[in-house]
């Protein structure tokens, strides 16, 4: 076992504590990463929260980067001192969604509460998402983890591990975006922004950014929208006419608001598409016509973590990044020491944060 500095809830709702825990050494299959940098995520929010259940106490965040430095038997490819991206996607490798290419949907994604933290006295700390990376040294699945180029700055490839492939994948993977389409994305935040910059690598021919902040619809320009409209009355008219009245051949709707999903169909066209990314909370319900839907062809579709296969797709990522089509040093709106968490978590609520990146171990 050893000792760890982590950001742990013990209530949810309640400030995060930065105390010692227990990480035990990496078993069949799994990696240590001494953690460099891990981004603030909303889903790490709602997990705080308590709005999408878990157990206390916890250790949440999940989208790092940063060295290995132990393996356990049976890992293949993975040596001590790789550079690597630590995402939550754990994969068996063999259920019926992995064997078909989802592995984001693994049907067989193991037990959280039985990860490798605990507390000094003994009792069992909840890995959230399988990661628990508010924290300065994770072990985690070999699945979840991706080789990255060794001079790549750990803030700029922590946040590949959710939020970029997340909003990339589900314009890509998910919504098919083919050159032409007129795309909407609702929501201009660190998910939302890269929504746009995969929509825009796909070649939409339009891309429309929604959001109540007109500062994230400049934003929203600056990574690939080509319109910005203000989320306030009834935005989907306005996005209509500016789509030569038909609407999108896809909504990606990037934030967890059940009333965003409501108005969601309003901005399709004929056979579009709506992509559902952001997760509102346990219990919050959409509605939506039925009848219009499937008498316009129209379609949802659910996509977790940009249905994305990461040893494929993180490495191409990578390397849109390093030609410059790709932004990501320009996401990160803030750095935070693991201290700054609670700071982290509060300026993230307040709406203004691309990403905030809590950076570690940088003696």
């Amino acid at each position: 076992m050893t000792k760890v500095k982590a950001a742990v809830c013990h209530k949810h709702g309640e400030p995060l504590v930065i105390e010692e825990v227990e990480l035990r050494a990496p078993e069949l299959g799994e990696v240590e990463v001494k953690i460099d940098a891990v981004a603030v995520c909303h889903s790490d929010i709602s997990l705080w929260q308590g709005g999408f259940g878990g157990a206390v106490p916890a250790v949440f965040g999940h989208e790092a980067a940063g060295i290995v430095t132990a393996v356990g038997v049976g890992v293949k490819g993975f040596a001590v001192g790789d550079s690597v991206a630590v995402t939550l996607i754990r994969s068996c490798g063999t259920c019926p969604s992995c064997g078909q290419g989802h592995p984001t949907v693994c049907e067989e994604p193991g037990d959280p509460s039985k990860g490798p933290l605990s507390t000094t006295q003994g009792d069992p700390v909840w890995q959230a998402l399988f990661a628990g990376a508010f924290a300065e040294k994770v072990v985690v699945d070999q699945s979840q983890i991706v080789k990255i180029p060794a001079d790549m700055p750990k803030d700029a490839a922590s946040l590949i591990s959710c939020g970029v492939i997340t909003g990339v994948g589900a314009a890509i993977n998910t919504a098919g975006i083919r050159p032409g389409d007129d795309v909407v994305v609702i929501g201009a935040g660190g998910v939302g922004l890269n929504a746009i910059q995969g929509a825009r690598i796909a070649g939409a021919r339009r891309i429309v950014a929604v959001d109540m902040n007109p500062a994230k619809l400049e934003d929203a320009k600056a990574f690939g929208a080509t319109h910005g409209v203000l989320a306030e009355g009834k935005p989907f008219k306005e996005v209509k006419a500016l789509l030569d009245g038909r609407g999108a051949d896809a909504v990606l709707v990037t934030v967890g608001v059940a009333a965003v999903y409501d108005q969601a169909p309003r901005y399709l066209a004929h056979n579009g598409k709506i992509v559902m990314v952001g997760m509102p909370h346990f219990g919050s319900n959409a509605s939506y016509s039925p009848l219009v839907m499937a008498d316009a062809g129209q379609k949802i579709l659910g996509s977790k973590m940009g249905d994305v296969v990461i040893k494929r797709d993180i490495p191409w990522i990578v390397d849109l990044y390093q030609q410059g089509r790709l932004k990501l040093d320009e996401l990160i709106s803030g750095r935070w020491t693991l201290d700054q968490v609670n700071e982290a978590f509060a300026d993230t609520m307040a709406g203004n944060a691309r990403r905030n990146v809590i950076m570690l171990n940088n003696d």
